[in-house]
């Protein structure tokens, strides 16, 4: 079996326009659901919640 190699940290870029406000409603709508559900880290996934709403207000 070959080695492969992987960049620790790499993202991908995201897409561009309406796919990229989909794709962020799509986590932020999923944040909110793990924020009511899940008790320990409500507060986490809260902080994400929050995060992507204030990028989406300002692409919309």
């Amino acid at each position: 079996m070959e080695k492969q190699y992987c960049k620790v940290g790499a993202i991908t870029p995201m897409t561009t326009g309406e796919q990229a406000i989909a794709l962020l409603e799509y986590q932020y709508q999923s944040f909110k659901e793990r924020a009511s559900s899940n008790t320990n880290l409500s507060e986490y996934f809260e902080q994400k919640a929050v995060k992507i709403q204030k990028v989406l207000e300002k692409l919309v």
